[in-house]
């Protein structure tokens, strides 16, 4: 909840924030999206966002874009993220702030980063600086839902992602492959590959679609793909090993890894999805997109190792072959039309 009533001018420009934040959408992680706007009597005076892993944080690009920086001590600062207040790629925020004498800094959400964790707010109070926290708390979770599941739960963000009929195949007998959605869903799928960090699939779903898993169709980052071959029994040639992208092969046989393709073995006497996002955790992968076949998904669902559900649902009918994953209508967050297909996506 908000430390002090905020005006509707304060949820505009925290909107604002939120909206800037998003530019950097592919490019920050495993930094979280934040945004900063900078005011002075109900006036901009600057604004800017994290563009980049490594780059100068929201809070420098914004002061950066002050043009009268004489005011910034009887400014208002509106951050999508609590300050950080420790040196990392970039000097500490908080810093920055109170090196400015800024007057007030309005924040969305706090940090739950163990080297930030209300350091940074604590280190604005002592300075002077009035601060407010939980201006559209709700809308700042949501857009940086990856990072705090990573930081909170100590995981990538989980997305699954499947298409199926409207009898409820997602393939052909035998897994024969079958074109089920049409062209804006298509592209959808690829605008969704690129705003997550990694993408998944199985054994069969390798070896029968022989996937390139890129981004062809939307501008944005390819992920790091992820492909489980258990036995390394999918054929060298296909295009997962073609070296074009990193690529990790989670495996219970060893084999020497080399430019963009990473080997993993893994314990055939624990469970192998924690074992990989624990992997994942570890190598500071925020999210992964599931396109798996129904035993990855089915099992990602069965022991609620997810997040989010994207269920591409086309009008075609099959009359037989593999059968969808069963979700129900719990957790339904939005639905909605691409073309002559309907977008269901589900949470948790």
């Amino acid at each position: 909840m908000p430390t002090a009533s905020s005006s509707s001018f304060d949820h505009l420009m925290m909107r604002r924030a939120l909206d800037l934040a998003r530019l950097g959408e592919g490019h920050t992680r495993p930094n979280p999206l934040v945004g900063c706007v900078i005011t002075h009597e109900d006036r901009i005076l600057g604004e800017g966002w994290h563009r980049q892993y490594g780059g100068p944080h929201a809070e420098v690009n914004a002061v950066a874009a002050v043009t009268e920086p004489h005011l910034l001590s009887q400014s208002r600062v509106y951050v999508t993220l609590e300050p950080c207040s420790h040196f990392g790629k970039t000097p500490p925020c908080a810093d920055l702030l109170i090196e400015k004498q800024v007057a007030e800094v309005v924040i969305c959400n706090l940090d739950p980063n163990p080297l930030v964790a209300g350091r940074g707010i604590a280190r604005l109070r002592e300075a002077g600086i009035q601060v407010e926290t939980g201006v559209l708390e709700a809308e700042g979770r949501w857009l940086n839902r990856r990072f705090f599941t990573f930081q909170e739960q100590q995981r990538p963000y989980v997305v699954l992602k499947w298409a199926e009929t409207a009898d409820g195949y997602l393939a052909g007998p035998y897994f024969q492959p079958v074109a089920i959605s049409g062209e804006l869903a298509r592209l959808a799928v690829h605008q969704w590959r690129a705003e997550e960090h990694a993408i998944l699939v199985g054994t069969r779903t390798a070896l029968h679609d022989n996937p390139r898993l890129n981004v062809r169709e939307w501008p944005g980052p390819d992920p790091i793909r992820l492909v489980i071959d258990k036995n390394l029994s999918l054929p060298p040639t296909h295009h997962l090993f073609d070296g074009s992208q990193p690529t990790i092969v989670y495996t219970y046989r060893e084999r020497a890894s080399k430019d963009n393709l990473t080997f993993t073995t893994l314990s055939q006497a624990e469970d192998l999805f924690p074992q990989i996002l624990q992997s994942l955790q570890q190598q500071q992968v925020q999210s992964v997109l599931v396109e798996g076949g129904p035993t990855v998904l089915n099992s990602l669902l069965k022991d609620g190792l997810w997040d989010e559900a994207r269920v591409i649902r086309s009008a075609r009918r099959l009359g037989g072959g593999v059968a969808a994953p069963h979700i129900g209508l719990t957790g339904l967050h939005e639905q909605f039309r691409l073309g002559e297909d309907e977008v269901f996506v589900y949470l948790k």
